[in-house]
């Protein structure tokens, strides 16, 4: 393969994924796939990408406006579908996957997946088949705080070291915290967790709950597929 391709959020997951690419000095193709995006998250992205270009020769970027064919997906998805909002945030992501692919397959490159151990190990935050569908996960040994520290030291814009994280799914301002119910740093904690419940808080067993129930219900992303292995005789 020739290099990398990687979607661009505004977020600090891809920023410092796809700044990474870039020091590898191969290919390293930057993808702004907007659907109703917010404009904030649409300037942060567009300034990191201009931000890279101006500093490795080895990037170009791609922009891939997705609105129109979501919103005829829209029209064309029985009502009951559309009504149902994780359903079409969710449909969000696999468009964008599927963008990627496509234009990763022209240049030879490798889709290469953002997200960061907390979201791909510890609660599953990410859709099934769509920012989880990757050839690569540079980062997803890294912690949020080692996203940030990492930041800080890659020189990535300060709009996105700054800005609250937010998976830019659903057309509005939520963050990713107000979907999870805790922070980064207290999902952190409650992945190493292995001491006595009896004698943490009651915002720290709060936190193990919503942390145990994510890792819990999205198991099926974060193991392989069950596969019915036929007996010998």
């Amino acid at each position: 393969m020739n290099g990398f391709i990687v979607g661009i959020s505004g977020g600090i997951d891809s920023a410092v994924t796809s700044t990474l690419c870039a020091l590898t000095g191969k290919k390293t193709i930057l993808v702004n796939m907007p659907i109703r995006q917010a404009k904030s998250e649409y300037d942060r992205g567009t300034e990191h990408i201009e931000d890279l270009l101006s500093r490795f020769d080895n990037c170009k970027s791609i922009e891939v406006d997705l609105t129109p064919i979501f919103e005829s997906m829209e029209a064309n998805f029985p009502k009951e579908v559309v009504a149902n909002q994780l359903s079409m945030a969710n449909t969000r992501a696999r468009l964008r996957m599927t963008t990627l692919y496509a234009i990763a397959q022209q240049h030879g490159v490798l889709v290469t997946g953002t997200g960061n151990k907390i979201e791909d190990f510890g609660v599953g935050f990410y859709t099934k088949y769509g920012d989880g569908g990757v050839d690569i996960s540079p980062i997803a040994d890294l912690t949020k705080t080692d996203v940030r520290n990492l930041a800080k030291e890659l020189n990535v814009v300060e709009s996105i070291q700054i800005a609250k994280p937010t998976d830019g799914l659903w057309g509005d301002d939520r963050t990713d915290e107000d979907q999870l119910g805790a922070t980064y740093p207290e999902l952190e904690w409650a992945m190493e967790f292995n001491g006595d419940v009896t004698k943490v808080s009651e915002r720290e067993k709060e936190v193990l709950e919503i942390y145990r129930k994510f890792n819990q219900q999205n198991k099926h992303k974060m193991e392989p597929i069950p596969v019915c292995i036929l007996p010998k005789n």
